[in-house]
């Protein structure tokens, strides 16, 4: 039955980044909204731009993503708002098919595809069978109880996932069944669904993927594809459109691929069929079909881009019934690129990162919108001042370019993130500025075999996740940094006024400041302070200007200027800006107060989070490396490992435990042993 109903309240059953995008486009519609959100969120951006909002209940002895995963709360949340549509967003209930179900039987419209189509594809095991029986070539699934040797390696799958989340690759039958209970942990956290699969896993592979459009009057459009091979952790890093190097026959196989499936299943609304192109050292091999997102994807702005079209202003024009042009979908134009902006510290694991984000500035033309002509759009579900916690996905923002061509579009987005200023908690933007600037992701066009789903592993992983600032940068910053802190003693009260910033009752004597870097590195300024003047104890290093936020140096006859921030209250590092990078510095406190003794065998935990399982016993003999106990916060599991050989002493925690960073997890004795008992 086709829908007739105009949309004119509409209730966003999400958060953050997603959340704001829907509200942009129902802002220009003139549809009024409604948020969600979970207790503690009361001024969350999401929520203060919305018209309504309704505060969800968390159950019992759960967390704050529990409340977005209650139908009835949403349902009841929607109806006492009075709003007349829910549009789901991605993640969480996005693909739940008894959340359709029971929008649509409260009368409301549901601003997606039907429950059957979402029911179909959300089981990515029954989506390969629907797929398989119209005729689209998909890899097998295989339960992990029928894995053999033969079929490794494996990537072990959440049948309701996404996101990277309930994923691991499995090359030793001796893990598979461990790797399968940790997949399902993590799944059952993130989608409140612990069911998996395995598939086999291609090494060198391309993940592409076709964007749908249909309406409720059998018009199915296939907008393109995108390429989203540059991932870590399984997870998209890096997406673009069109994919570049794809030979036109592929393309137009995975378009009609994508046309066949949605049609096969009465699809409406907006849709995404993912699929592995194999690489081989003469081009691509046969495309499989690997699932289908029935929900806007996080990577949609790149086909927003490329084809002009606001893809939420089209969900809900298709859910009130419209047709889709007899036009047909648009041919692409020019080249569109996202990265995704994560809180995370590659120097510790790529551990998710906590605290309060003091300076979010990303340079940008517009927010939350299509781009009209080349430019950098920013889609963010944080603010500055905010605080990234653990219980959510630790994505800060997306951030898009869109160019005349594909080097016009990779230039525009590493120049944005180069330049953005990200004070307060770690980030990946060094990881993305490099991956975007590297050869092979650059020489893509020409040579597409260099770009799968391997090129951020390993060695190059590391290679990319460099600092973008070196030692010399670092050192050249603390300079600045100690003299913006002298300069920002005029007027503080310590000087008699008259008295020039810097001045020393021993003019011999130099001023030194010591710094820490992030990786540990310390590194110390000297100057003298001459009549208001500072002299550099750095051979070819002159100081042209300094001010308590701005220093402008000449190095080896080079003009070079840095912006410093810092310290400020709630953050005591010093954060130096410049054309060289982006460096955080630690003041070195040269009167330290006394640190408590820590117990050299104490493994604290590395962020906030909930202790879901405890793998050791008191009194167990543990190897290197071995797990002792996992952690889930920001909706992944992390493990605790043992650094060395050691007998456990201590479990002060249990299954359960919600524990502060820092706090104590286990205490181990480190021996020379050989190793646990066998």
């Amino acid at each position: 039955m086709t829908p007739t109903r105009p949309i004119n309240t509409l209730l966003v059953a999400n958060r953050g980044e997603i959340a704001r995008r829907i509200l942009r486009t129902c802002r220009t519609l003139g549809v009024a909204t409604v948020a969600v959100h979970a207790p503690g969120e009361e001024d969350a951006p999401h929520v203060r731009e919305a018209d309504t909002a309704v505060r969800l209940p968390v159950p019992e002895g759960r967390g704050p993503v529990d409340a977005y995963l209650d139908s009835d709360a949403l349902v009841a949340a929607a109806r006492s708002a009075g709003a007349d549509a829910v549009h789901p967003g991605y993640g969480f209930l996005s693909e739940n098919a008894a959340f359709a179900r029971a929008v649509v039987d409260a009368g409301l419209t549901w601003v997606g595809p039907g429950a059957e189509a979402v029911e179909q594809m959300g089981s990515k095991t029954l989506a390969k069978k629907v797929a398989r029986d119209a005729g689209v070539p998909v890899a097998d699934a295989l339960d992990p109880a029928d894995v053999r040797a033969e079929h490794l390696p494996v990537l072990v799958k959440a049948v309701s996932g996404g996101g990277g989340r309930g994923m691991r690759v499995v090359r030793d039958l001796d893990a598979l069944a461990f790797e399968a209970e940790t997949a399902r942990a993590e799944a059952a956290s993130a989608f409140g669904d612990p069911t998996v699969f395995c598939e086999p896993y291609v090494e060198r592979g391309r993940h592409v993927e076709v964007q749908i459009l249909a309406d409720h009057h059998g018009t199915v459009w296939a907008l393109g594809e995108r390429d989203c091979s540059a991932q870590r952790r399984h997870q998209k890093v890096l997406e673009e459109a069109p994919a570049p190097g794809l030979p036109e026959e592929t393309r137009q196989r995975l378009h009609r691929a994508a046309r066949d499936l949605a049609a096969a299943i009465g699809y409406t609304g907006a849709g995404t069929a993912e699929f592995l192109v194999p690489v081989t050292d003469g081009g691509t091999g046969e495309p499989v079909f690997l699932e289908m997102n029935t929900r806007l994807q996080v990577e949609h702005p790149v086909t927003e881009c490329v084809t002009g079209l606001d893809l939420v202003e089209w969900q809900l024009r298709i859910a009130e019934g419209e047709p889709l042009p007899d036009t047909g979908p648009p041919a692409p134009r020019g080249h569109a690129v996202e990265a995704r902006l994560y809180a995370e510290d590659p120097r510790d694991g790529w551990r998710p990162r906590t605290g309060t984000l003091h300076a979010f500035d990303v340079p940008a033309d517009v927010s939350f919108a299509p781009l009209t002509a080349p430019g950098v759009r920013l889609d963010h579900g944080v603010e500055a001042g905010d605080t990234v916690g653990t219980d959510f996905d630790p994505m800060l923002a997306k951030v898009i370019a869109y160019g005349r061509d594909r080097r016009d579009a990779l230039r525009r987005l590493s120049a944005a993130l180069a330049h953005a200023r990200l004070h307060g908690v770690g980030t990946n933007r060094d990881l993305l500025v490099r991956a975007l600037r590297h050869p092979d992701l650059a020489d893509a066009e020409r040579r597409p075999e260099r770009l799968h789903t391997g090129l951020l592993t390993g060695d190059r992983l590391a290679e990319l996740a460099r600092p973008l600032a070196d030692d010399d940068t670092e050192d050249l910053a603390a300079l600045a940094a100690s003299l913006a802190s002298v300069e920002g003693s005029r007027g503080s009260g310590v000087l008699p006024p008259g008295v020039p910033a810097g001045w020393r009752n021993l003019p011999s004597a130099p001023h030194r400041r010591r710094h820490t870097t992030p990786d540990g590195r310390e590194t110390t300024s000297a100057f003298r302070s001459v009549r208001g003047t500072h002299l550099p104890e750095r051979d070819g290093v002159r100081v042209l200007s300094a001010t308590a936020d701005h220093v402008v140096l000449e190095v080896d006859g080079l003009r070079r200027a840095f912006d410093v921030y810092g310290p400020r209250p709630g953050d005591t590092d010093v954060h130096v800006e410049s054309a060289l990078g982006a460096v955080t510095l630690t003041p070195v406190d040269p009167l330290p107060a006394p640190v408590p003794t820590v117990d050299p065998g104490a493994l604290p935990a590395p962020l906030p989070g909930t202790v879901t399982a405890v793998d050791v016993a008191v009194g167990d003999r543990v190897r290197e490396g071995q797990t002792l106990l996992r952690m889930e916060a920001m909706k992944m599991e992390h493990r605790v490992t043992a650094p060395a050989d050691g007998t456990v002493r201590e479990l002060p925690v249990g299954a359960g435990d919600r524990v502060p960073a820092g706090a104590p997890l286990a205490v181990l004795d480190h021996t020379d042993n050989e190793g646990p008992d066998q």
